[in-house]
Protein backbone atom coordinates (compact mmCIF):
# COMPACT_ATOMS: atom_id res chain seq x y z
CA UNK A 1 0.00 0.00 0.00
CA UNK A 2 1.40 3.05 -1.11
CA UNK A 3 0.64 6.49 0.60
CA UNK A 4 -0.23 9.77 -0.49
CA UNK A 5 -0.66 13.72 -0.33
CA UNK A 6 -3.02 15.74 -2.84
CA UNK A 7 -3.13 18.58 -3.95
CA UNK A 8 -3.02 21.42 -1.83
CA UNK A 9 -6.94 22.39 -1.39
CA UNK A 10 -6.48 25.54 0.04
CA UNK A 11 -4.73 29.18 -0.46
CA UNK A 12 -1.41 29.32 0.91
CA UNK A 13 1.42 31.98 0.64
CA UNK A 14 4.41 31.39 -1.83
CA UNK A 15 7.14 30.96 1.23
CA UNK A 16 4.23 28.34 3.09
CA UNK A 17 4.25 26.35 0.08
CA UNK A 18 8.05 25.99 -0.47
CA UNK A 19 8.27 25.07 3.27
CA UNK A 20 5.60 22.46 3.20
CA UNK A 21 6.99 20.71 -0.15
CA UNK A 22 10.67 20.72 1.33
CA UNK A 23 9.37 18.52 4.15
CA UNK A 24 7.60 16.49 1.57
CA UNK A 25 10.49 15.62 -0.04
CA UNK A 26 11.87 14.36 3.14
CA UNK A 27 8.53 12.33 4.23
CA UNK A 28 7.66 8.87 3.71
CA UNK A 29 5.10 9.97 1.02
CA UNK A 30 5.61 7.74 -1.88
CA UNK A 31 2.93 9.69 -4.42
CA UNK A 32 2.84 13.85 -4.27
CA UNK A 33 -0.55 15.44 -6.06
CA UNK A 34 0.42 19.41 -7.01
CA UNK A 35 -1.15 21.86 -8.59
CA UNK A 36 -4.20 24.68 -8.27
CA UNK A 37 -7.43 22.41 -8.19
CA UNK A 38 -10.14 24.89 -6.31
CA UNK A 39 -9.97 28.44 -7.91
CA UNK A 40 -7.74 30.01 -10.83
CA UNK A 41 -7.48 33.78 -8.96
CA UNK A 42 -5.04 31.91 -6.86
CA UNK A 43 -1.66 32.73 -8.08
CA UNK A 44 1.26 32.89 -5.65
CA UNK A 45 2.25 29.33 -7.65
CA UNK A 46 1.89 29.05 -11.07
CA UNK A 47 2.79 26.03 -13.21
CA UNK A 48 6.36 26.71 -13.54
CA UNK A 49 6.84 27.14 -9.55
CA UNK A 50 5.00 23.23 -9.55
CA UNK A 51 6.93 22.04 -12.24
CA UNK A 52 10.05 23.17 -10.57
CA UNK A 53 9.12 21.66 -7.28
CA UNK A 54 7.94 18.26 -8.98
CA UNK A 55 11.37 17.73 -10.42
CA UNK A 56 13.08 18.35 -7.28
CA UNK A 57 10.43 15.99 -5.76
CA UNK A 58 11.03 13.08 -8.48
CA UNK A 59 14.70 13.80 -7.70
CA UNK A 60 14.00 12.50 -3.70
CA UNK A 61 12.27 9.20 -5.23
CA UNK A 62 8.53 10.74 -5.37
CA UNK A 63 5.99 9.96 -7.96
CA UNK A 64 4.58 13.37 -8.85
CA UNK A 65 1.23 13.93 -10.21
CA UNK A 66 -0.06 17.42 -11.89
CA UNK A 67 -4.00 18.16 -10.59
CA UNK A 68 -5.82 20.04 -12.66
CA UNK A 69 -9.03 22.24 -11.80
CA UNK A 70 -12.47 20.76 -11.19
CA UNK A 71 -14.06 23.58 -11.50
CA UNK A 72 -13.35 25.36 -15.47
CA UNK A 73 -15.44 28.59 -15.92
CA UNK A 74 -13.78 30.42 -18.29
CA UNK A 75 -11.33 30.11 -21.89
CA UNK A 76 -8.30 31.15 -19.46
CA UNK A 77 -8.97 27.78 -17.51
CA UNK A 78 -9.11 25.61 -20.48
CA UNK A 79 -5.90 27.17 -21.62
CA UNK A 80 -4.18 26.71 -18.54
CA UNK A 81 -6.11 23.02 -18.28
CA UNK A 82 -3.83 22.70 -22.33
CA UNK A 83 -0.99 23.83 -20.28
CA UNK A 84 -1.19 20.67 -17.96
CA UNK A 85 -1.90 18.48 -20.12
CA UNK A 86 0.78 19.49 -22.31
CA UNK A 87 3.66 19.24 -19.72
CA UNK A 88 5.55 16.22 -21.39
CA UNK A 89 7.16 14.75 -17.92
CA UNK A 90 4.18 14.24 -15.27
CA UNK A 91 1.26 12.13 -15.41
CA UNK A 92 -1.64 14.42 -15.07
CA UNK A 93 -5.04 14.29 -12.63
CA UNK A 94 -8.03 14.76 -14.19
CA UNK A 95 -10.34 16.43 -12.39
CA UNK A 96 -12.79 17.37 -14.77
CA UNK A 97 -13.84 15.28 -17.67
CA UNK A 98 -12.88 17.74 -20.26
CA UNK A 99 -9.36 17.01 -18.72
CA UNK A 100 -9.97 12.81 -20.01
CA UNK A 101 -11.02 14.00 -22.93
CA UNK A 102 -8.04 16.26 -23.64
CA UNK A 103 -5.75 13.39 -22.39
CA UNK A 104 -7.03 10.78 -24.57
CA UNK A 105 -6.38 12.37 -27.26
CA UNK A 106 -3.07 13.08 -26.42
CA UNK A 107 -2.80 8.75 -26.01
CA UNK A 108 -1.15 10.03 -22.64
CA UNK A 109 -2.29 8.12 -19.29
CA UNK A 110 -3.90 9.95 -16.43
CA UNK A 111 -5.38 9.88 -12.97
CA UNK A 112 -8.74 9.59 -12.62
CA UNK A 113 -9.57 12.17 -9.73
CA UNK A 114 -12.32 12.25 -6.76
CA UNK A 115 -14.54 14.25 -8.55
CA UNK A 116 -14.95 12.43 -11.70
CA UNK A 117 -18.31 11.00 -11.24
CA UNK A 118 -17.71 6.79 -11.38
CA UNK A 119 -20.20 5.25 -9.62
CA UNK A 120 -20.46 1.95 -11.97
CA UNK A 121 -18.64 -0.46 -13.83
CA UNK A 122 -19.36 0.41 -16.90
CA UNK A 123 -18.09 4.10 -16.31
CA UNK A 124 -14.95 2.64 -14.60
CA UNK A 125 -14.25 0.66 -18.05
CA UNK A 126 -14.68 3.62 -20.22
CA UNK A 127 -12.60 5.15 -18.40
CA UNK A 128 -9.49 2.40 -18.38
CA UNK A 129 -9.74 2.21 -21.78
CA UNK A 130 -9.41 5.65 -22.49
CA UNK A 131 -6.23 5.65 -20.33
CA UNK A 132 -6.87 6.09 -16.82
CA UNK A 133 -4.00 4.01 -14.60
CA UNK A 134 -5.28 5.28 -10.96
CA UNK A 135 -8.79 5.70 -10.06
CA UNK A 136 -9.19 8.11 -7.03
CA UNK A 137 -12.59 6.56 -5.88
CA UNK A 138 -15.39 9.36 -5.29
CA UNK A 139 -15.07 11.02 -1.62
CA UNK A 140 -18.73 9.55 -0.52
CA UNK A 141 -18.78 6.01 -1.07
CA UNK A 142 -18.33 2.78 1.13
CA UNK A 143 -15.83 -0.08 1.28
CA UNK A 144 -18.74 -2.30 0.43
CA UNK A 145 -19.42 -0.35 -2.68
CA UNK A 146 -15.50 -0.37 -3.47
CA UNK A 147 -15.50 -4.54 -2.79
CA UNK A 148 -18.87 -5.22 -4.52
CA UNK A 149 -17.90 -2.75 -7.99
CA UNK A 150 -14.17 -5.02 -8.48
CA UNK A 151 -15.59 -7.81 -7.96
CA UNK A 152 -17.98 -7.31 -10.95
CA UNK A 153 -16.92 -9.36 -14.07
CA UNK A 154 -16.24 -6.40 -16.72
CA UNK A 155 -14.01 -4.95 -13.72
CA UNK A 156 -12.30 -8.07 -13.06
CA UNK A 157 -11.22 -8.13 -16.96
CA UNK A 158 -9.49 -4.67 -16.41
CA UNK A 159 -8.65 -5.08 -12.67
CA UNK A 160 -4.58 -5.04 -13.67
CA UNK A 161 -5.37 -2.01 -15.97
CA UNK A 162 -5.79 0.51 -12.79
CA UNK A 163 -4.78 1.36 -9.37
CA UNK A 164 -7.14 2.42 -7.00
CA UNK A 165 -6.57 5.38 -4.19
CA UNK A 166 -8.67 6.24 -1.27
CA UNK A 167 -9.11 10.03 0.12
CA UNK A 168 -8.48 8.69 3.83
CA UNK A 169 -7.72 12.07 5.69
CA UNK A 170 -8.89 15.93 5.57
CA UNK A 171 -12.02 17.77 5.18
CA UNK A 172 -13.71 16.08 2.29
CA UNK A 173 -14.64 17.73 -1.07
CA UNK A 174 -18.40 17.92 -1.31
CA UNK A 175 -19.30 20.29 -3.91
CA UNK A 176 -18.06 23.49 -6.24
CA UNK A 177 -20.12 26.40 -7.53
CA UNK A 178 -20.02 29.37 -9.33
CA UNK A 179 -20.08 31.88 -6.55
CA UNK A 180 -17.67 32.00 -3.83
CA UNK A 181 -18.75 31.23 -0.58
CA UNK A 182 -15.30 32.78 1.48
CA UNK A 183 -16.07 35.87 0.01
CA UNK A 184 -19.74 36.11 0.52
CA UNK A 185 -19.29 35.05 3.73
CA UNK A 186 -17.03 38.17 4.14
CA UNK A 187 -20.22 40.69 2.30
CA UNK A 188 -17.40 40.42 -1.26
CA UNK A 189 -18.23 39.84 -4.86
CA UNK A 190 -16.36 37.19 -6.29
CA UNK A 191 -14.80 39.60 -8.45
CA UNK A 192 -13.53 41.80 -6.11
CA UNK A 193 -12.81 38.77 -3.13
CA UNK A 194 -9.71 40.39 -2.61
CA UNK A 195 -8.04 36.71 -2.07
CA UNK A 196 -9.59 36.66 1.16
CA UNK A 197 -9.21 33.09 0.95
CA UNK A 198 -5.50 33.05 2.00
CA UNK A 199 -6.59 34.25 5.78
CA UNK A 200 -7.70 30.67 6.34
CA UNK A 201 -5.19 28.19 5.49
CA UNK A 202 -7.47 25.17 6.63
CA UNK A 203 -10.58 26.49 5.19
CA UNK A 204 -13.51 28.80 7.32
CA UNK A 205 -15.66 27.14 9.53
CA UNK A 206 -19.26 26.90 9.54
CA UNK A 207 -21.54 25.86 12.44
CA UNK A 208 -25.22 25.22 13.21
CA UNK A 209 -27.05 26.84 15.37
CA UNK A 210 -26.21 23.96 17.96
CA UNK A 211 -22.62 25.04 17.49
CA UNK A 212 -21.50 21.88 15.49
CA UNK A 213 -18.90 22.40 12.80
CA UNK A 214 -20.65 21.42 9.62
CA UNK A 215 -19.45 22.62 6.42
CA UNK A 216 -15.69 24.20 5.80
CA UNK A 217 -15.67 27.08 3.09
CA UNK A 218 -12.74 27.01 0.76
CA UNK A 219 -13.69 29.66 -1.91
CA UNK A 220 -15.90 28.04 -4.45
CA UNK A 221 -15.31 24.44 -2.75
CA UNK A 222 -17.55 23.49 -0.36
CA UNK A 223 -15.72 20.79 2.61
CA UNK A 224 -17.16 18.75 4.89
CA UNK A 225 -17.32 19.83 8.51
CA UNK A 226 -15.41 17.50 10.06
CA UNK A 227 -12.55 15.82 8.96
CA UNK A 228 -12.32 12.59 7.57
CA UNK A 229 -9.86 10.32 8.88
CA UNK A 230 -9.50 6.71 8.00
CA UNK A 231 -6.60 5.74 9.72
CA UNK A 232 -7.95 2.69 11.76
CA UNK A 233 -9.65 1.46 8.20
CA UNK A 234 -6.40 0.36 6.68
CA UNK A 235 -6.64 -2.78 7.54
CA UNK A 236 -10.46 -3.32 5.91
CA UNK A 237 -8.31 -1.63 2.42
CA UNK A 238 -6.15 -4.67 2.19
CA UNK A 239 -6.67 -6.26 -1.01
CA UNK A 240 -8.62 -3.50 -2.24
CA UNK A 241 -6.80 -0.24 -2.36
CA UNK A 242 -3.18 0.16 -3.79
CA UNK A 243 -3.11 4.22 -2.45
CA UNK A 244 -3.96 6.28 0.10
CA UNK A 245 -4.17 9.97 0.03
CA UNK A 246 -3.55 12.25 2.83
CA UNK A 247 -5.21 15.88 2.32
CA UNK A 248 -2.23 18.68 3.01
CA UNK A 249 -3.30 20.38 6.07
CA UNK A 250 -2.33 23.72 7.32
CA UNK A 251 -0.34 21.80 10.93
CA UNK A 252 -0.09 18.51 11.35
CA UNK A 253 0.21 17.02 8.25
CA UNK A 254 3.13 14.96 8.55
CA UNK A 255 2.59 13.70 12.09
CA UNK A 256 -0.15 11.93 10.47
CA UNK A 257 1.71 10.93 7.43
CA UNK A 258 4.02 8.89 10.13
CA UNK A 259 0.98 7.48 11.87
CA UNK A 260 -0.61 6.32 9.14
CA UNK A 261 2.47 4.85 7.74
CA UNK A 262 2.60 3.03 11.30
CA UNK A 263 -0.86 1.65 10.89
CA UNK A 264 -0.09 0.19 7.30
CA UNK A 265 -1.46 -3.20 8.98
CA UNK A 266 -3.45 -2.27 11.78
CA UNK A 267 -0.42 -2.82 14.70
CA UNK A 268 -0.62 1.09 15.82
CA UNK A 269 -4.48 2.18 16.11
CA UNK A 270 -5.17 5.83 16.75
CA UNK A 271 -8.18 7.16 19.01
CA UNK A 272 -9.76 9.34 16.96
CA UNK A 273 -9.98 13.07 17.91
CA UNK A 274 -14.00 14.42 18.63
CA UNK A 275 -13.93 16.36 15.09
CA UNK A 276 -12.93 13.46 13.30
CA UNK A 277 -15.54 11.12 11.06
CA UNK A 278 -15.16 7.72 9.26
CA UNK A 279 -18.99 7.23 8.32
CA UNK A 280 -19.20 7.02 3.59
CA UNK A 281 -16.50 4.30 4.72
CA UNK A 282 -18.69 2.13 6.78
CA UNK A 283 -21.62 3.24 4.68
CA UNK A 284 -23.19 5.22 7.17
CA UNK A 285 -23.76 9.26 7.30
CA UNK A 286 -20.69 10.36 6.51
CA UNK A 287 -20.40 12.87 9.73
CA UNK A 288 -20.33 9.98 11.93
CA UNK A 289 -17.71 8.87 13.94
CA UNK A 290 -17.10 5.00 14.45
CA UNK A 291 -14.31 3.48 16.85
CA UNK A 292 -13.45 0.46 15.01
CA UNK A 293 -9.88 0.02 16.67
Amino acid sequence: MQFALGPVLYYWSAQKMRDFYTQVAASPAQVVYLGETVCPKRREWRLPDYLAVAHELREAGKTVVLSTMTLLESPADLRELRRHCDNGEFTVEANDIGAVGLLHEQGLPFVAGPAINCYNPRTLKKLATLGMQRWVMPVELSRDWLAELLDQPEVQDIRSAFEVEVFAFGHLPLAWSARCFTARSENRPKDQCGLCCIDYPDGKAVHNQEGQRLFTLNGIQTQSGSRYNLINELPSMAGLVDCVRLSPQAEGTFDWLARFHANSGGECPVALEPNDSNGYWLKLAGIEQVETA
